[in-house]
């Protein structure tokens, strides 16, 4: 699922890092856990150290929005929404279904996952436009982190926000088209 916690490291921890700012290394320790808990406390979030999609959203971060199944959340009630299906903020099996007969139809990569190019296309979240799409681009400052290894994938979530029966996703891009997201290397997890 698309959430950053402690023992993280990529791109997306980096872009996180910057706006609580933090020492922007990539790497997520308990000097950026401890600021992310004083950031949610701060703004009305679950201050448990976990940045997902409401976070995400909260921070100024729409371009590190991905949604997938077994989230819950304010960002999954809004796709599904868009979508036209019961909005419970559970990403199940019939929200799956609807986006990739969305993603269909609308010429996307139909994955099932959320990402700020479907969103944008679905005009679900505010401020998730094309240019967020862009700014979901790596950077030339992120190409390093390609070549680091995933970490071991982590246990399930313990917030509302990571609520899920799925893995934490570190950051990083693969080494494959020119323009690369965030999130790309870790995607063939799900």
């Amino acid at each position: 699922m698309s959430i950053l916690k402690k023992g993280l490291k990529g791109a997306p921890v980096k872009r996180l890092q910057e706006k609580l700012g933090v020492t922007a290394d990539g790497d997520f320790g308990p000097g950026t856990e401890k600021a992310l808990k004083a950031f949610q406390a701060a703004n009305g979030l679950a201050a448990d150290g976990i940045a997902g999609p409401d976070t995400f959203t909260a921070i100024g971060l729409p371009e590190l929005v991905l949604l997938r199944r077994g989230l819950k959340g304010e960002a999954v009630k809004k796709l599904q929404t868009a979508l036209g299906v019961t909005a419970d903020g559970a990403f199940g099996p019939g929200t799956g279904k609807a986006l990739k007969a969305f993603q269909a139809e609308k010429g996307l990569v139909a994955d099932g996952l959320a990402g700020p190019a479907t969103l944008a296309a679905l005009n679900a979240i505010e401020g998730i436009t094309e240019a967020t799409v862009a700014a979901a681009e790596v950077t030339a400052e992120e190409e390093h982190f390609e070549g680091e290894p995933l970490p071991e994938l982590a246990e399930a979530g313990e917030s509302a926000e990571a609520a899920a029966e799925a893995p934490a996703v570190v950051a990083a891009a693969s080494a494959a088209p020119a323009k690369k997201s965030v999130w790309q290397k870790v995607t063939g997890w799900f």
